[in-house]
């Protein structure tokens, strides 16, 4: 049954799962990068998730108050308690983003839920008429977007509290 699953899937889902493998370990990585680059990721990710609530379910009632309380909570819990990731970059309006494996992880979270959830539905049609699926699957959606939605909170106050810094020096070559 896998090998059925996976071989009629289309050959374009597993280019974008090696484009958010790629971007993931990108992210690993620190950097020095335009702040507004820093939009991209998270702008994507939300996009693909409500592309897909709104396919699998409808925008409605249901859809989104469980994805957008999810959201919300979520949010406001890694902008208040997440960790500070950027410092004055080496340009003026650049910053220095330290490395992280939370988007790879959080990436890969999405497209696997996305996923399965796109099995399940394909092959039990009646589960997009389970309340408690419904509610579920779109507040884990929610919890995922919150996530970069949170940090990119997080790194938007950072960002206004670095503008005013002079732009770090490269370290010297030996």
């Amino acid at each position: 049954m896998l090998q059925q699953i996976v071989s009629h899937t289309p050959a374009y889902v597993w280019v974008i799962l090696a484009v958010l493998v790629y971007r993931g370990i990108m992210a690993s990585k620190d950097r020095d990068m335009a702040f507004g680059k820093l939009l991209i990721i998270p702008a994507i990710m939300l996009l693909l998730s409500l592309q897909d609530l709104a396919g699998k379910f409808g925008l409605g009632g249901l859809t989104l108050a469980a994805w957008g309380g999810a959201v919300a909570v979520t949010a406001v819990c890694m902008w208040k308690f997440g960790a500070d990731r950027l410092s004055a970059g080496s340009q003026a309006g650049s910053v220095l983003v330290r490395g992280s494996w939370i988007p790879l992880a959080t990436m890969m979270a999405i497209f696997f839920t996305k996923y399965a959830a796109s099995v399940l539905l394909a092959m039990q049609p009646q589960a997009r008429h389970d309340t408690l699926f419904v509610a579920a699957l779109c507040a884990l959606f929610g919890i995922f977007n919150g996530i970069f939605l949170g940090r990119l909170a997080r790194d938007a106050t950072t960002w206004a509290a670095l503008r005013g810094q002079a732009p770090r020096q490269a370290a010297a070559a030996p």
